[in-house]
This record gives structure tokens, C-alpha cells and sequence, in this order.
């Protein structure tokens, strides 16, 4: 259930942070408000992760995944460039996150 939540978490904070883009620095009301909610959401179901898992991997894989996601996310809707470089950092990224997952016996299984 700790994942369940977590993926959760990581879909909240890649909302919020689509958002933020498409508010145009605040300007836009109703994106505005999906900020804020989304961001909320996120960091409360972050909390409830943060009670089976260790701060120190549960926010590894949240901000690693929101990076991944909300990178694909500027890629699709917002037209921004991934060049080789940052699809292979973002690889690596992931690459960490299945480690951690895997094989780390700090991390709930």
C-alpha cells in the first residue's frame, strides 16, 4: 500500500508542477489553484508514505519520478527539448530508483 500512496504522490506533485508551468507565473487563476491543491495533495500523501518508508528513499523516488514524468509531460504539452543528455541522466535516474527498490533492504518490500 506504501507504493500505492507514493505513486499517488508522484502523480499530485506532476500535476502541481504542469500546473505551475501552465499558470504562467500566477497569473492564470484556475492553474493557480491546481498548484496549490496539487502540491497539498502531494506533500500530505508524502507524509503518510514517510511512516513506512525513510524520508531519505521515499523522497528519492518521489522527486525521481516527478522528474521523469513532468519531463515527458514538458516534452508532450508544453514542446520543451530533451536533448541525449538528459534522457540518459533521466535513465540513471530510474536505473537508481530500481535499485533502490530492488535491492535495498531499507525500503519496504
Amino acid at each position: 500500500m506504501t507504493y500505492v500512496i507514493l505513486a499517488f504522490a508522484v502523480l499530485a506533485e506532476t500535476i502541481g508542477t504542469a500546473a505551475l508551468q501552465a499558470s504562467q507565473q500566477f497569473t492564470r487563476p484556475l492553474p493557480s489553484v491546481i498548484v496549490v491543491v496539487a502540491y497539498a495533495a502531494a506533500f500530505y500523501l508524502l507524509a503518510m508514505v514517510l511512516r513506512a518508508m525513510p524520508v531519505g528513499l521515499a523522497y528519492a523516488m518521489w522527486s525521481g519520478l516527478g522528474i521523469v514524468f513532468i519531463s515527458i509531460i514538458g516534452l508532450v504539452a508544453f514542446g520543451q527539448k530533451l536533448d541525449l543528455a538528459a534522457i540518459v541522466g533521466m535513465g540513471l535516474i530510474v536505473a537508481g530508483i530500481l535499485v533502490i527498490h530492488l535491492f535495498s533492504g531499507a525500503s519496504p518490500h
